[in-house]
């Protein structure tokens, strides 16, 4: 789906993700991409990743981060790994300056049954709708298609809110009804980057790539 230089770009969050190592070139080593958080970029809620593992590296700017319910503050040089099924979520509070951080994702130990690129396709698919209008301020899909997405991509992200159990009922509600309704879970149009650009130098020899 993507390679080195690939762009995908959520206008509703404020995220512009240039690709360093993607679902084509990245062999055996982890995902990679160049992120760039706008002021007041925000990812759509707490999530945890069931199977994988994701590095934030802040390269220039600050990031705050809740992990596992510690609130951090990343500048730049600082790390910050979220292992697989814990609870995190991030955002830029600055009014005025961008965050430039080096993601780095990858399956967990054990989870050689997962396929790397359904993650980029769970991107491209809530950054799509984002830049096509339909979702709410935070960039979140309305119900219907989010439940469609949340039961297909249950293998990739989990949202933390509202509570296990509510969602469970929720989804086994909300998702056939919206199947029926002709939304889907992911959709051609949304399944490639949305640009190409070349990468930054300095975030290419960040993450140790020529």
């Amino acid at each position: 789906m993507s390679r080195c230089g690939d762009v995908y770009e959520n206008k509703v969050t404020g995220e512009y993700a240039v690709i360093l190592r993607g679902t084509e070139d990245r062999g055996s080593a982890p995902g990679a991409v160049h992120l760039t958080a706008r002021p007041g970029a925000a990812v759509v809620g707490e999530h945890i990743h069931p199977h994988m593992w994701e590095r934030f590296t802040v390269l220039r700017g600050t990031l705050q981060a809740r992990i596992d319910g510690t609130l951090r503050s990343l500048g730049p040089g600082e790390s910050a790994t979220v292992e697989a099924g814990i609870a995190h979520d991030w955002w830029n509070a600055s009014r005025s300056q961008d965050a430039h951080v080096l993601i780095e994702i990858d399956r967990s130990g054990g989870a050689d049954h997962i396929d790397p690129t359904r993650f980029e396709l769970l991107i491209g698919t809530l950054f799509g709708l984002a830049n096509d209008g339909k979702v709410d301020r935070k960039g979140r899909p309305y119900p219907l298609q989010a439940a469609v997405i949340a039961q297909e991509f249950a293998d990739v992200i989990v949202f933390t809110r509202p509570p296990r159990a509510i969602q469970t009922v929720a989804l086994g509600l909300l998702a056939p009804i919206g199947r029926l309704l002709g939304y889907r879970a992911t959709y051609e149009r949304y399944r490639h980057p949305h640009g190409h650009t070349t990468p930054d130098p300095e975030v290419m020899a960040a993450a140790g790539m020529r």
